[in-house]
């Protein structure tokens, strides 16, 4: 129903920000990451999703794009609600959330309140899981190894990683390989290197 909103902030608390837009005010719930990119009585404009439940109806805005998309993709996750989302993107920005996915580190996830290792383990899994299932759907997996290929020997795992968080925060890995492109890929670049370069790039175009 709402892609975005835009207008002054009015007002920012823990994780909530509200946003007047001609004279009405949107409340968003949002992580602490976008809050601390806001100020009041300022310009801004949150990427939005809307939950609708039997006893409540919640507006969640984002700073980023990419914060938008991994909220959407722990939500996919069985047992993960919006304020488990939340806590779990307050604890690191998207590029560092998505890469402790894909390399299964659930001891990163469990910084963040409320989320135990069970919870980080499924996490992990299904998310890895579903991007596996992309992956082998739209045949990538070989345009995936030439890209891998074309790297650096020590560098090879970082690259694939990469790309593969980048899918986590919503790109394709058409667009994921295409941003890697002409990147200056050297064995002692490391993927979390490789995605801000990647996202800079994107952001750009």
């Amino acid at each position: 129903m709402f892609y975005y909103v835009e207008g002054t902030v009015a007002l920012i608390e823990q994780e909530l920000a509200v946003i007047d837009c001609g004279g009405v005010g949107y409340a968003c719930r949002t992580s602490q990451n976008t809050c601390a990119a806001l100020q009041c009585g300022k310009k801004a404009r949150l990427y939005t999703y809307l939950s609708v439940r039997e006893s409540a109806c919640d507006l969640y805005g984002f700073a980023e794009m990419e914060e938008l998309n991994c909220f959407k993709m722990l939500l996919s996750v069985s047992g993960v609600g919006p304020k488990a989302a939340l806590a779990i993107l307050s604890s690191a920005p998207p590029s560092q959330l998505a890469l402790s996915i894909i390399t299964g580190d659930t001891k990163f996830l469990t910084r963040a309140p409320g989320i135990g290792k069970k919870i980080a383990q499924r996490i992990c899994l299904e998310l890895k899981d579903k991007l596996a299932k992309e992956q082998e759907s739209i045949g990538a997996d070989s345009g995936l190894v030439m890209t891998a290929a074309a790297a650096p020997e020590g560098s090879a795992n970082a690259v694939s990683e990469a790309v593969s968080a980048l899918m986590v925060l919503g790109y394709s890995q058409a667009e994921a390989m295409q941003a890697m492109e002409g990147l200056p890929v050297s064995d002692d670049l490391s993927a979390e290197d490789l995605i801000r370069a990647c996202l800079k790039k994107l952001a750009a175009q």
